[in-house]
């Protein structure tokens, strides 16, 4: 009996369109701003990566259609790839889970990230939350490009 490739064999034969980390990121920074008409998209046949907002001129040209075009696909935010406050947690939890009451409470209301990095200072675990922090995000993106079909390439600036 002749096996029927399901849809993710052959997207796994078909080539993948590489996108470059460091343009993620960059993308991902700016899509997670929340500034008004803040964005980022790459483009499915290229990998070429767009960043667009009102908050700095870019010098490079940004397709028109570029939020209206299926040629294009919007890149998630931090929150979308869970790297926000469920992150910090987790953190917490794996190196100071003595510390996890305070870190919920740094989390409950407004200039919270101020009051969690002063929590990582007072610990000497600033450092180990930025390397965590990193290796979460690059292991996120690199998630997201396998479901979107795009290959990641090269290093973290």
């Amino acid at each position: 009996m002749d096996e029927v490739p399901d849809s993710s064999d052959e997207v796994r034969g078909a080539a993948l369109v590489p996108v470059a980390l460091a343009d993620l990121l960059l993308g991902i920074e700016v899509a997670s701003s929340g500034g008004y008409r803040s964005g980022a998209y790459v483009c499915k046949a290229t990998g070429r990566v767009y960043v667009v907002s009102s908050d700095f001129d870019s010098d490079e040209d940004v397709p028109p259609d570029i939020e209206d075009s299926d040629q294009y696909l919007a890149l998630p935010s931090k929150r979308d790839l869970r790297l926000g406050r469920d992150l910090a947690i987790e953190f917490v939890a794996e190196h100071l889970p003595g510390d996890l009451d305070d870190a919920y409470d740094c989390f409950r209301r407004r200039g919270a990230y101020a009051r969690f990095k002063s929590l990582l200072i007072r610990r000497s675990q600033l450092d180990a939350w930025h390397r965590f922090e990193e290796e979460a995000t690059e292991r996120a993106l690199r998630d997201w490009c396998d479901e979107q079909g795009f290959e990641l390439v090269g290093a973290a600036p």
